[in-house]
């Protein structure tokens, strides 16, 4: 019932952006049906530079996305033939790409609504604000409906994903929103020069100037996918850390990065900035790395209830975990939390014994995350808690072991139980699973 209604909710979603995208195509065309050669010719390149720019854009693996800079072209569609006609050849651009691609129809037809909505209210607004065709004799740059056009472009595309992963994942629309758009809009602003020169090109040597430009647009793209596949690898290695730390402990294959997706998911549950969720999940991961020290091969190899002494050595993990991960420049800002991550509210956990607000906001998430993961999981020694057990647990423990205003929120949060669908991929970039099974123990973070 729960998928199906969600389902429900993204084609009401999809079906709305399409209406709007339909009405928006109707007012460019009414205000102006009339559509000269120079404008179709000038239409139709742009929008197979477009497709060009598109077909060959890299995919990020392991997730549905992919880096295109197809946007460029487009944009200077508008500010060279602002008319229907770019509307309708970018519009159909966009349905051989979905076609290409093999999309399934409800995301085909959301990225081809969102794209025709945002090019029809571009040459709207471009028009509106005073902008004429730069192919016409003597055309100034008309500066406020350039930068316009750009704010238009960044704030629509940005609020139309933002939406579907609201609705997809039960996020707060205007935290996510505005988390996406910010940084969008400072990024966009950058490529002004570029749109403007891609346009400048057509209209002083033609479609030859436009599709020269496919050399520099290429060279555009390998930088970003060389820094793409950087970042990838920089992840993966620190995957293939944890998968090695995990195979010591068969009862936790799969923890820390199980732990990562769930701390991602409460981070965004709570509001927290885009960049910050991946610090917090990049923290998740990491939170064990100290268990690979030798002093801890016994104790996670043994099959029953850990002694004092035992339990002694396990709290210097964090500590352990806080020395290795502060050797990597870039992770720096996660030092922190992979210290803290067992410290309870109340001041009586683990290892500086910290209080309250003390203790990073990253730390508390994955307090959350970890338990979670602990509480669902079978061991030799009892058997998993259910969804409802944990539920009640989290109010026991409540100003205790766990910041009461994350626990409100978390729990009257549509993301809660997605914490135990297995069905939920792990978190982007993060790859493979550890078998988890929801049904009884103590609370006890792993």
């Amino acid at each position: 019932m729960g998928v199906f209604f969600l389902m429900s909710r993204i084609r009401v979603y999809v079906g709305t952006l399409a209406f709007l995208a339909v009405v928006a195509a109707i007012w460019v065309y009414q205000l102006e049906p009339a559509a000269t050669a120079s404008t179709i010719r000038a239409a139709v390149v742009f929008a197979i530079l477009g497709l060009i720019c598109e077909l060959l854009a890299y995919k990020k693996a392991a997730r549905s996305e992919s880096g295109s800079i197809a946007f460029l072209p487009t944009l200077a569609s508008v500010v060279v033939a602002p008319s229907w006609v770019t509307v309708a050849a970018v519009g159909a651009a966009t349905i051989v790409i979905q076609l290409a691609n093999r999309r399934v129809a409800i995301k085909g037809l959301f990225n081809v609504a969102q794209v025709t909505l945002w090019v029809a209210l571009c040459v709207l607004v471009y028009t509106q604000l005073g902008g004429r065709s730069l192919s016409l004799p003597d055309a100034p740059i008309h500066l406020p409906a350039f930068v316009a056009i750009l704010l238009v472009f960044a704030i629509l595309n940005s609020a139309a994903v933002a939406g579907a992963v609201a609705i997809s994942e039960g996020q707060k629309f205007v935290d996510l929103w505005w988390g996406r758009a910010g940084v969008t809009v400072i990024y966009d602003l950058f490529t002004l020069p570029f749109v403007y020169f891609f346009a400048w090109c057509y209209v002083n040597f033609g479609t030859f100037g436009a599709f020269l430009l496919v050399i520099p647009v290429l060279g555009i793209r390998e930088l970003y996918k060389v820094n793409w596949q950087l970042q990838q690898t920089n992840q993966e290695l620190l995957q293939l850390m944890v998968m090695a730390i995990e195979a010591r402990d068969p009862y936790t294959s799969g923890h820390s990065r199980r732990v990562s997706r769930n701390a991602r998911l409460i981070a965004q549950a709570i509001g927290l900035r885009e960049k910050q969720v991946k610090r917090v999940a990049v923290a998740a991961l990491l939170h064990d790395v100290g268990k690979i020290h030798e002093i801890f091969a016994p104790i996670l190899s043994k099959p029953g209830r850990l002694t004092a002494d035992e339990n002694a050595i396990m709290q210097t993990h964090p500590i352990k975990s806080e020395e290795l991960v502060r050797t990597v420049s870039q992770l720096k800002d996660v030092v922190a939390p992979i210290r803290h991550h067992h410290e309870n509210w109340d001041g009586t956990g683990y290892p500086d014994g910290l209080v309250a607000e003390a203790i990073p906001v990253a730390s508390r998430i994955i307090m959350f995350a970890d338990t979670i993961d602990a509480m669902t999981t079978d061991r030799p020694y009892r058997a998993a808690l259910s969804e409802g057990q944990v539920r009640a647990e989290f109010v026991r423990l409540r100003g205790r072991q766990f910041d009461p205003h994350i626990c409100d929120k978390l729990l009257v949060s549509a993301v809660y139980p997605l914490l135990f669908d297995q069905d939920v991929p792990l978190t982007p970039s993060i790859v493979g699973a550890g078998r988890r099974k929801a049904v009884p123990a103590p609370l006890l973070a792993g």
